[in-house]
């Protein structure tokens, strides 16, 4: 068994980090889950949370807003919708998606309106995680 794997996390903007990483923390739609070296194969989307990368030198944490990520046995590659790390995220960054969330939810048709309240409840802990 690999003791790592490639990690690559992109958003629209950007690369945000490609490592080696020992195991990745991600906030699955259907609930959180680690990947590890060797993990079978699997493609999951995002909720709004906190990524976390565990490397050699230590970890590093993401805020992300949704998005795909895939896994196989050799590596973990998330495509966020927006992602951030978390050091630079600011209060006012967390008020704006809270914001957005909140508006979508509210003009949501009724079929949306679960998954928009999701949205919106996932942004408020991400906040209150951080801090913000």
């Amino acid at each position: 068994m690999a003791d790592t794997m490639q990690f690559d996390l992109v958003s629209p903007e950007r690369l945000l980090t490609s490592v080696q990483a020992r195991e990745v923390r991600i906030p699955g739609a259907e609930g959180d889950m680690t990947a590890m070296p060797d993990h079978g194969p699997l493609i999951t989307t995002l909720r709004p949370g906190i990524l976390t990368v565990v490397a050699a030198d230590g970890s590093s944490d993401f805020l992300v807003t949704g998005g795909f990520a895939e896994i196989s046995a050799e590596g973990v590659s998330v495509l966020a919708e927006g992602a951030f790390p978390t050091g630079d995220v600011t209060g006012e960054m967390v008020a704006e998606m809270v914001a957005t969330a909140r508006a979508s939810h509210e003009s949501a048709t009724p079929d949306r309106i679960d998954a928009t309240a999701k949205t919106l409840a996932d942004m408020v802990a991400v906040g209150a995680q951080l801090g913000h």
